[in-house]
């Protein structure tokens, strides 16, 4: 029976680099740290500016493996559509910017394959209920208003344009 080994780091898009902890789990792991990490940065170049999980299976006997990559979080690309580094400490009071509801749609897009959802509509309302966790508004209102505007149809306009790319 083959020894697996899984590495599994958190790394911005095509910004690999060998630095701890990544260079040192490979090395362990007996791969070529650059061939890995040049790998890596190829699959996530498209992501620039996302925080990736990026998951290395390594069959210890072979020394063959696979590269597995998780989208970025809901959080990081609701911050990066905001130009935001961070999530507010007091969402409900301290507001740290303002989204779009074409953002909002872009994002559950996105995320579709990793979402427990069938509609784009249900899809946008728990993007929208993140981004009221971090302490993001979206039209310039609460997040929680703009779900009831979903809920009445307000938005319909828009889910429209993007549900071709959600099918």
């Amino acid at each position: 029976m083959a020894r697996i080994k899984v590495v599994k780091v958190q790394v911005e898009g095509g910004k690999a680099s060998p630095a701890p902890p990544l260079g040192p789990a490979l090395t362990d792991a007996g791969l070529n740290v650059n061939e890995v990490i040049e790998k890596i940065n190829k699959m996530t170049g498209e992501y620039k500016g996302y925080i990736l999980t990026v998951k290395i299976i390594v069959d210890l006997d072979s020394k063959s493996y696979n590269i597995e990559l998780e989208l970025p979080t809901v959080t990081s690309l609701l911050l990066s559509a905001a130009k935001v580094s961070e999530p507010s400490g007091d969402p409900m009071h301290k507001k740290i910017g303002n989204i779009g509801m074409e953002d909002v749609a872009r994002i559950a897009i996105l995320k579709k394959p990793e979402l427990n959802t069938k509609s784009l509509k249900a899809a946008i309302k728990m993007i929208l209920s993140s981004a009221r966790t971090i302490g993001l508004t979206v039209e310039n209102r609460d997040p929680k208003d703009v779900i009831k505007d979903v809920d009445r149809g307000v938005y319909d306009e828009i889910i429209r344009k993007y549900e071709e790319s959600w099918s």
